[in-house]
């Protein structure tokens, strides 16, 4: 059976101006309704009750659904969506994914049912079929934010995972380190594999420098970088530089080394991902990647807003963030 996914694929056009012609509401050429009318009929088809109605009841809203509301992170980009939400006049409508697969699709079901214009979705959980199957099976535009997803699942923009860490490691093996360790989450979620992956990939790849390198796993917090470096710093910790996959972890991390004597970065060099605004203003001041999350936020609600207008953007986006060279690091 066709979908309203089917529709906009071979017409070329968006859910929304799909939905506009079903509904015979909105500005619509007549020459695209033609068209759209034309693809439905070769399709066969079938507008179901919510794509009748979503023209008529629109809330002139856009729904935000998040992971996790925890964090710098996601305070920068509820701020930023609000604000853009304020520029383009429109309500902006949350909901919390509890960082659980079910309880992501609940919180994008009540915008479903709230009539939301557009979705833009922060899924750490769902998988990218899940995603794909969502974008079929609602009649309402999704853009993700934070993960590359492919097409079918709808339009996202993600931070480019990948660079941030080869970045650092980078910036780590010009200074002349050769003994790097990882910390950071086991493979949990879409950013977390990406990370480590990467690291491992990377280390791999660079072998023939006569890379030492080692995996220690924490949770992306303050108390768990601490609590790892805590246990695993000491005599026979024989690194001299350390990735971090956060800004939280290192400074969990500088802490720990506070407390053992270990002086950052003469001893120790660290960089971290992130960019939070902690990280200028700890002792030393943090090398990190920053993660422009308010660009990215900004990006993805301007996305949402040509949704609303009808059309249809381009293509998806991969941004990449910047290493940002302070005091926790220096050459060997």
């Amino acid at each position: 059976m066709a979908t309203i996914s089917d529709v906009c694929k071979m017409a070329g056009v968006s859910k929304a101006t799909v939905s506009r012609v079903i509904n015979g509401t909105g500005q619509v050429k007549p020459s695209t309704r033609e068209h759209v009318e034309a693809v439905m009929k070769e399709l066969n088809y079938k507008p179901n009750s919510l794509a009748q109605a979503l023209a008529n009841s629109s809330g002139n809203s856009i729904g935000l659904v998040l992971s996790d509301f925890d964090g710098n992170y996601f305070g920068s980009l509820l701020k930023q969506a609000s604000l853009s939400a304020d520029k383009m006049g429109k309500k902006l409508l949350i909901a919390d994914g509890k960082n659980q697969p079910d309880l992501e699709l609940e919180a994008i079901q009540s915008l479903v049912d709230k009539k939301c214009d557009v979705i833009v979705l922060y899924s750490r959980r769902l998988t990218s079929e899940q995603l794909i199957e969502l974008n079929n099976s609602i009649d309402i535009p999704i853009v993700h934010v934070g993960r590359q997803l492919p097409n079918q699942a709808g339009y996202s923009i993600a931070f480019d995972q990948e660079k941030a860490i080869a970045d650092a490691l980078e910036h780590l093996l010009t200074s002349g380190h050769r003994q790097i360790a990882y910390f950071g989450p086991d493979a949990m979620s879409n950013t977390t594999r990406l990370r480590l992956s990467t690291f491992k990939s990377v280390t791999a790849a660079k072998s023939h420098l006569g890379l030492t390198t080692d995996i220690f796993c924490c949770n992306f917090s303050l108390e768990s970088g601490y609590q790892i470096a805590n246990e695993v710093l000491g005599s026979h910790f024989a690194f001299s530089a350390i990735v971090a996959a956060s800004d939280d972890i290192a400074i969990g991390i500088l802490r720990a080394c506070r407390e053992k004597g270990i002086n950052v970065p003469e001893q120790l060099s660290i960089v971290s991902i992130d960019n939070e605004k902690m990280s200028e203003f700890v002792t030393p001041k943090l090398t990190t990647v920053n993660i422009p999350i308010s660009h990215i936020t900004e990006r993805a609600m301007l996305v949402a807003q040509e949704y609303t207008q009808g059309k249809t953007p381009d293509s998806s986006e991969l941004i990449s963030g910047q290493l940002i060279i302070r005091e926790s690091t220096k050459p060997l």
